[in-house]
């Protein structure tokens, strides 16, 4: 394992420490994972690993923090956005979520098993309590649509809830899907390229969207 040099103090070997504290912490979770399980995926030795990052608590709080902002923080600009209807974000949305876990495939349940040990960590970490007190764009046009066609009122949560379970609940039960499906990876992903048209559909359906 390589030692700390003065040429070895650099963004790079930062990344590359990062990079595997994410796989590791991922396949293994906090608990599981050690320091020593980090040094061999990295390739240095702990005293380095110590050198960048103190500790493996403070290692983890950094890799989890960017998994929730890629996870929760990725979607405002969508949701947020003034200049786009609410049928487009429901496709932005869904296509944003399968393109990142069809490159993430472990994020959703690693997150949700982080999340059940400490919930209050997503608050506190990522913000996501200041997200209550402001009203997102989205469900003003929604609570506008339900204005202008007199459908009953039904909670916005509701349809955040649904495209949100559409697309993230598959790549949870993947492995189980796979197993009883007989589909490789690449059949699985193609079957979730194809749910970036379904979803917008069934969702329009569901609150008939005209």
């Amino acid at each position: 394992m390589k030692e700390i040099t003065q040429i070895e103090k650099n963004d790079s070997t930062e990344e590359k420490i990062k990079q595997a504290a994410r796989e590791v912490f991922t396949q293994k979770g906090y608990a599981a994972t050690r320091t020593r399980d980090i040094a061999e995926a990295s390739g240095y030795n702990l005293a380095l690993i110590n050198y960048y990052f103190r500790s493996k608590e403070k290692l983890f709080d950094i890799v989890m923090l960017e998994h929730l902002q890629t996870f929760v923080h990725g979607i405002l600009g969508i949701v947020d956005d003034p200049a786009t209807t609410l049928q487009t974000k429901i496709k932005i949305l869904v296509t944003h979520y399968i393109d990142m876990l069809i490159k993430n495939p472990d994020l959703p349940l690693f997150i949700l098993s982080e999340i059940k040990q400490d919930p209050s960590m997503l608050i506190s970490k990522v913000g996501v309590g200041k997200m209550q007190h402001k009203e997102l764009y989205i469900v003003k046009q929604w609570n506008e649509m339900v204005a202008i066609t007199k459908k009953p009122s039904i909670n916005p949560a509701h349809m955040i809830m649904n495209v949100v379970g559409l697309t993230i609940f598959p790549f949870i039960g993947s492995p189980l899907i796979r197993n009883r499906t007989g589909m490789s990876v690449a059949q699985f992903n193609v079957l979730m390229e194809e749910r970036k048209t379904l979803i917008p559909i069934w969702i329009n359906a569901i609150i008939n969207i005209e």
